[in-house]
């Protein structure tokens, strides 16, 4: 199902998927099979996102970014692919952010460029990560 208020230029999009309303999906991005894009989502043209994946609410997804099945990405996290962004940047390097196989990324974190989220690993709500993680990791904030 693809919401009549979304903008979905891609023809890439598995079977028993739900692009939500005022969802912007590019035409070269790729999403599989029984994937749900909550509404106000954001997916550029080089982006790969597997089967029975969760996008929440308010996600951007830039160029580069791979997302394996069965990830949970939670409202409002943010995804970045430049270490040094500058408005019309003519240096700019794309350093993208790959999320391994059943990772689940908590609402609101924030993944820096060219970090890997290894598999099963968990983000929690609120983190920042700088560097990568390895499978079944936790990055938690305070109590």
């Amino acid at each position: 199902m693809i919401h009549p208020l979304s903008d979905v230029q891609s023809k890439n999009i598995g079977d028993g998927t739900n692009i939500w309303q005022f969802c912007v999906v590019l035409e070269g991005a790729k999403i599989g099979k029984n994937c749900n894009i909550c509404s106000n989502c954001f997916i550029e043209n080089d982006v790969v996102i597997g089967d029975n994946v969760t996008v929440k609410n308010g996600v951007s997804l830039y160029d580069g970014m791979r997302i394996e099945d069965d990830v949970f990405i939670g409202p409002n996290a943010t995804f970045c692919n430049d270490k040094y962004p500058k408005s019309k940047n003519k240096n700019f390097k794309l350093e993208p952010v790959i999320i391994k196989k059943g990772a689940s990324i908590g609402a609101n974190a924030t993944i820096l460029p060219g970090v890997t989220i290894g598999e099963n690993a968990l983000i929690g709500a609120g983190a920042i990560v700088i560097k990568d993680v390895n499978n079944k990791e936790r990055v938690i904030g305070k109590k």
